[in-house]
């Protein structure tokens, strides 16, 4: 029953925002992992745009710096990805991991 599950994909026009949510259960404690957002285009690798220490430590890909931030709410037990100024380029599955385990990624369109 451990499992991350993201939400909060879809569809927005350039310049939008979308806060995706990572929910995890089954005895992953965001509060005691290093939780990571990958992205991956179609053609391109997975790629790394955000990654959380349990100590607070945080660090984006160079792409993303000053539009995206990466946070978790312990009570919840929910890692988050907020992206604020999206561009096109910014069109992938979105996909959250930590202590090992992937979630089933979320689409994120950013299109006008």
């Amino acid at each position: 029953q451990v499992q991350l599950v993201e939400s909060g994909g879809g569809l927005v026009q350039p310049g939008g925002s979308l806060r995706l949510s990572c929910a995890a259960s089954g005895n992953i404690f965001v509060s005691e992992y290093t939780m990571y957002w990958y992205r991956q285009a179609p053609g391109n690798q997975r790629e790394l745009v955000a990654r959380i220490f349990s100590n607070d430590y945080i660090e984006y890909t160079q792409s993303v710096k000053g539009r995206f931030t990466i946070f978790r709410d312990n009570a919840k037990n929910t890692v988050y990805l907020q992206m604020n100024s999206l561009r096109l380029e910014d069109t992938a599955v979105y996909y959250c991991k930590g202590a090992g385990i992937w979630g089933q990624g979320t689409q994120v369109t950013v299109s006008s």
